[in-house]
């Protein structure tokens, strides 16, 4: 007689969540997923960071270039104001979307911070007090992906996992994922298969990101 060995079903992974479904999120799995039951998910969250900053009515001819986003960059816009000119030179206050200073950038030095990365190039003339470049982060898709901890547009984040298989490998689909205040046995999730794996360390941050969300943890039994 043939054996054949069970894989986990939603019932392995979920042990309890919130009356009339309000654990559970429709949400648009991207295109090019393949997603298993019980897939730790991500969601796109903030769009494309351009390339360059825009200049506002700048004295000064430079020009803010190689601009990235980082890990924890914010949808919204980015405010770099120029508080020393100088010859060949200058400093640039950082301001974030939400209003918050982050450390000043220095003019032909790349910047580089955990929200935004670019570079401010002097130009002909200088740069003057009050010159300004504003960076803008759009909304993104809010499309599903797998947990990717490469990624800069919020799928890096664990936003919760699939209650069954999603084949998306020719388009977006609809599908449900659990989002929200429930009890799961993290043993039985499925993470993104990466060279190198998935450290511990990591496994953790991202268990933490759903205990966050009220999806806690619970012994199998």
């Amino acid at each position: 007689m043939t054996e054949q060995t069970q894989g986990n079903t939603l019932q392995d992974i979920l042990k309890w969540e919130e009356e009339n479904n309000y654990s559970r999120e429709t949400i648009m799995i991207a295109s090019g997923q393949d997603l298993a039951l019980g897939a730790v998910v991500g969601k796109i969250n903030l769009g494309t960071c351009p390339t360059t900053g825009t200049a506002g009515s700048n004295t000064g001819g430079g020009t803010c270039t190689a601009v990235t986003a980082g890990a924890k960059a914010k949808l919204g816009i980015y405010t770099l104001k120029c508080i020393i000119g100088q010859t060949g030179a200058g400093v640039f206050s950082v301001e974030d979307p939400d209003g918050f200073g982050l450390p000043n950038a220095v003019v032909g030095y790349a910047y580089a911070n955990d929200q935004i990365n670019f570079t401010l190039n002097d130009g002909s003339p200088d740069f003057a007090y009050g010159d300004s470049f504003t960076i803008e982060i759009e909304e993104g898709s809010g499309e599903i992906t797998e947990l990717d901890l490469d990624a800069v547009d919020g799928s890096q984040n664990a936003y919760g996992f699939t209650i069954a298989a999603y084949d998306a490998l020719n388009g977006a689909i609809a599908g449900v994922v659990i989002s929200r205040n429930a009890i799961i046995v993290s043993a039985d999730l499925v993470w993104q298969e990466t060279s190198p794996a998935i450290t511990d360390a990591e496994m953790a941050a991202a268990l933490a990101q759903l205990a966050a969300k009220g999806i806690k943890t619970a012994d199998e039994v």
